[in-house]
């Protein structure tokens, strides 16, 4: 049973970090690029971040480049995203996701997520 288990979220004021873990069962981890995505109330769920299978490559969203950082331990099975510089809009809950296939902005390239994990940042 593949299992994605994401911990790390909270309240917190703008400006302050914030990292978040996403702990992977039940696939070989290392064959799997993974992705940070977030969904706001009332708002589609959006790409975040990702990062390829060696984590030698990664994406982000023009919203976080250069406040985010996604990375991985293959032998920890566990992909994280430090978050810097927290803005209220980045309020939403986050989900890392993943994927064997080649696509890694959509929704739909994801075959496997986690539940999620809220992050509310206050102004």
């Amino acid at each position: 049973q593949v299992q994605l288990v994401e911990s790390g979220g909270g309240l917190v004021q703008a400006g302050d970090s914030l990292r978040l873990s996403c702990v992977v069962s039940g696939l070989s981890f290392s064959s799997y690029r993974m992705g940070w995505f977030r969904q706001a109330p009332g708002k589609e769920r959006e790409f975040v971040a990702a990062i390829s299978w060696s984590g030698g490559s990664t994406y982000y969203a023009e919203s976080v480049k250069g406040r985010f950082t996604i990375s991985r331990d293959n032998a920890q099975k566990t992909v994280y995203l430090q978050m810097t510089s927290l803005k209220p809009e980045d309020t939403a809950v986050y989900y890392c996701a993943a994927t064997a296939g080649t696509g890694i902005v959509t929704v739909a390239s994801y075959k496997y997520w986690g539940q999620g994990t809220q992050v509310t940042v206050s102004s």
